[in-house]
């Protein structure tokens, strides 16, 4: 069976050499949002895996759109400058798309570095809070600052911001921009009824309560060149009574689809206090739902781990790429793993041959573990 893992895949106007996609990891390391020599060692590690989309932590649009005060941005001339360095360096050492995930925490933001605690910053601390902000005056649960709620002029403001940032993308380098509207933030707050409380032409119906979002959507594909890829990271399921499900990611999917979309990715959760049964792959059936009646290009999410099961889902239709974060952290080579257990072939930079098993002997030695135990 030929490996479908590492066939290339078409977004939009840009060929991703396989399916493997590293997902957008914060790393709330950022300073003033510019990216810090942490960004570099980062990135250039997932580049050099050879994955074929390798996608830029959560980016804010707008200072006050950062869910931490260590999040990157993409707001400025210097953040700018900073990331075309740093795309320069993620094309020069591997073959991937490179990506970043422009996005607005809305009532999420002005919280502690998870390695703080994560919780909303209080007013005496070093960092101070902002004035967060939503599509309704709802607090994102007990003891989190009150968003106020944006009004039509601010929904304009933050639909200029995107534009200004996906601009900003184009001339810093990248070869795809991913539209965050999930996790509970900003753009998924107008999407679900229970972050969305509104009665305005914002609020009530799915078709209201998509209305923001894809009034930005739309201007962002303005903004973004046909020859690059776009898509936009959906949630799958808010995990809770009363809130949006997998219907209506369908819907908003084919929305994007009319845009001119090229892709989307299906996650879920993060919006309220939810149950969320994981295991393996949890997500996927959200994914394979979405891509199955909406027809976009979908990329699976969510607890997909080893390279049989990544290999798994899309011979079963149920995704057309994979991505992971989290194993990605553990094994920064993974594609390189994933092609050895499929019997595919990874791009490997040439300084990187060496350690391969076929020119390595040592690597006979770490596959026989039962003879050196033998020869104790």
């Amino acid at each position: 069976m030929t490996s479908l893992l590492f066939k290339p895949l078409q977004l939009g106007g840009a060929t991703a050499p396989n399916r493997i996609a590293v997902a957008p990891m914060c790393q709330y390391s950022a300073i003033d949002g510019v990216p810090q020599p942490w960004h570099r060692q980062h990135l250039g590690a997932l580049s050099v895996s050879g994955a074929g989309v390798i996608v830029a932590e959560a980016t804010a649009v707008v200072p006050e759109g950062r869910i931490t005060h260590g999040c990157t941005g993409l707001w400025n001339d210097m953040q700018e400058r900073v990331f075309a360095d740093l795309v320069r360096d993620m094309k020069a050492v591997g073959p991937g798309l490179a990506g970043i995930q422009l996005a607005h925490a809305g009532r999420k933001a002005s919280s502690q570095r998870p390695w703080e605690g994560g919780a909303p910053i209080p007013a005496d601390a070093v960092e101070k809070p902002w004035q967060t902000v939503s599509a309704s005056a709802l607090a994102h649960g007990p003891g989190w600052h009150t968003p106020a709620e944006l009004d039509a002029g601010g929904i304009r403001a933050l639909r200029d911001a995107f534009v200004a940032s996906t601009r900003r993308a184009e001339r810093a380098g990248f070869d795809l921009v991913e539209l965050h509207s999930a996790h509970g933030y900003l753009l998924h707050q107008f999407f679900s009824p229970l972050s969305n409380k509104r009665t305005d032409a914002y609020g009530g119906t799915l078709e209201k309560r998509m209305r923001a979002p894809l009034e930005i959507a739309e201007a962002v594909r303005a903004a973004w060149p046909r020859a690059r890829a776009l898509g936009a990271r959906i949630s799958g399921s808010d995990w809770a009574e009363g809130g949006a499900g997998p219907e209506d990611a369908v819907v908003y999917a084919r929305e994007l689809k009319r845009l001119g979309y090229d892709f989307v990715c299906v996650s879920s959760g993060a919006l309220a206090e939810s149950k969320i049964k994981v295991g393996p792959g949890y997500q996927v059936p959200f994914a394979a739902k979405v891509k199955r009646e909406a027809g976009i290009a979908t990329r699976a999410v969510g607890l997909i781990v080893t390279p049989h099961q990544a290999e798994a889902v899309l011979q079963a239709g149920d995704a057309d790429q994979i991505a992971l974060a989290r194993a990605f952290i553990d094994d920064p080579r993974w594609p390189w793993r994933a092609a050895e257990a499929l019997g595919a072939t990874a791009p490997v930079p040439p300084q990187c041959l060496r350690g391969r098993p076929n020119t390595w002997p040592g690597a006979a030695m770490l596959k026989a573990p039962a003879a050196d135990k033998a020869a104790e």
